[in-house]
């Protein structure tokens, strides 16, 4: 197992091959995907499979540093879903910061911990110029979230894929402030 991120709670480590069955049941739940382009409709077993998951794998030799992390709680090891700090498609010098988290794991401040960790690696170790995220305007857990770790509102728009209202939020490093959280620590585990 190589893992690339600790924080005081999780660990974020590198996707394998042998985790088709955990993206699986993670899409399986409607309520996971509700905010999702996928809006709540079961996932194809197949497609995980055969197109998803060697997308993830592919940003590993693609965007080294980048990429698609799984989630996987430090007290019981077990997998909660999963990170991603990855080139944005719409802004040539951005990062998007995403996560989607088991339903178990909701309300405990995972996504916020994973978010502050991806982000401190990024604007501190990486040279990430600017991190963007986005949301659907009726998922407020997602967008109190980039709001906790310092993202800022920088538009609404109607999302392409959903045709539904989304938001988008930013941060330039340059307004990083990153004693935001002092007990943060990031690094691989030796």
């Amino acid at each position: 197992m190589i893992i690339d991120l600790e924080s005081p709670r999780l660990i974020l480590r590198r996707f394998t091959a042998a985790d088709v069955d955990r993206l699986y049941d993670l899409d399986s739940d409607p309520e996971v995907t509700r905010y999702t382009p996928a809006q709540g409709k079961p996932p194809d077993y197949e497609q995980i499979r055969d197109q998803v998951l060697p997308h993830i794998l592919s940003y590993y030799s693609l965007y080294p540093g980048y990429g698609f992390w799984a989630a996987v709680e430090r007290s019981s090891g077990k997998f909660i879903g999963w990170f991603h700090f990855r080139p944005d498609r719409q802004e040539v010098d951005a990062i998007e910061l995403g996560y989607r988290l088991q339903r178990s794991a909701w309300g405990q401040g995972y996504a916020t911990e994973g978010s502050r960790a991806l982000l401190l690696r990024g604007f501190t170790q990486l040279g990430t110029p600017r991190v963007v995220a986005t949301a659907m305007a009726a998922n407020l857990g997602s967008i109190r979230v980039m709001e906790k770790v310092g993202l800022k509102f920088e538009e609404q728009f109607i999302h392409l894929g959903t045709q539904a209202e989304a938001v988008k939020y930013g941060l330039w490093r340059r307004d990083f402030d990153p004693s935001q959280d002092p007990n943060l620590w990031i690094g691989p585990s030796s």
